[in-house]
């Protein structure tokens, strides 16, 4: 059986983000949505969310490029003088792992960001990372020790495979396309199964991030597999400040919802889902 899970990433970060995220929704293939509890517009995502029962509404945990939902002056190893994030992955990943002050951190500002959610009244439908960073081993540590407390049923495993990728997997272009990275997603596979928490098999999409245009939207939905993907979108009805230049949030937005990725889902029939929908077994 083909399953699949169509995510828009940022809910909340922007209005033309959210505007996108209700209409791919209501006229197309989205079947969830990956909330920035700290987000500029998330008090709009949430009222939209409100009234689209079927969508699965998850955590976008942002640890890095955003706002903390705890004070500053609570993570000062994790912010700039502006009270905002680092913007660099690598370096604030190696601080966490180096420095017990900043995992503390880290752990406090993980709960915050879920306890921010649970306020919403929204059912948790998943949980991933802005940029990906719930693959840190630290991160990793702390949602599942949490997992039983907020109801963490399902989590994204950013791992694609390699016929997904136009060089065949060659290319490190990309994060999450690394062997380092791509052995961090296989360990949280595997500490996922062990604590029964549902996840996608493979991911599509991030090679090309944030350019998910119809034509190669229409290329993933004729790879999908037997098993569980997710496909993940950037959508917006107009690319918000906060991405980058080569970001096609418009023509991402235009493909969720143009009516040929619906007959191609038709015709191999594959099912679209939240995370909600997959069970223990999957």
């Amino acid at each position: 059986m083909k399953r699949l899970i169509v995510t828009a990433d940022d809910f909340g970060l922007a209005f033309s983000v959210n505007e996108a995220v209700e209409e791919g929704h209501r006229r197309g293939i989205l079947t969830a949505a990956s909330l920035m509890v700290t987000g500029e517009a998330a008090a709009d995502a949430i009222a939209r969310a409100r009234k689209l029962p079927l969508l699965g509404v998850g955590l976008h945990l942002v640890l890095v490029d955003g706002k903390p939902a705890l004070p500053p002056e609570e993570v000062p190893a994790l912010v700039r003088a502006d009270g905002h994030f680092y913007d660099d992955v690598f370096t604030l990943g190696v601080r966490i792992f180096c420095n017990p002050a900043a995992r503390r951190q880290v752990a406090a500002e993980i709960r915050a960001q879920l306890e921010a959610f649970r306020r919403t009244g929204l059912v948790l439908d998943h949980v991933n990372a802005h940029h990906h960073f719930h693959l840190h081993p630290t991160v990793q540590r702390e949602l599942l020790r949490l997992a039983p407390e907020f109801g963490i049923k399902a989590i994204r495993v950013p791992l694609e495979p390699r016929v997904a990728r136009r060089d065949g997997g060659k290319g490190i272009a990309q994060f999450g396309a690394g062997r380092i990275e791509a052995l961090r997603a296989a360990s949280l596979k595997r500490r996922l199964d062990a604590a029964g928490i549902r996840r996608n098999d493979w991911i599509f999409g991030l090679a090309e991030s944030g350019t998910m245009v119809s034509d190669r939207v229409q290329r993933y939905l004729e790879l999908i597999p037997e098993g569980v993907s997710e496909l993940y979108f950037h959508p917006a009805t107009e690319r918000p400040a906060a991405y980058p230049a080569h970001y096609l949030s418009r023509g991402e937005f235009e493909a969720l919802i143009d009516p040929t990725m619906a007959g191609v889902i038709a015709r191999r029939r594959i099912e679209t889902i939240p995370f909600a929908k997959l069970s223990a077994a999957a």
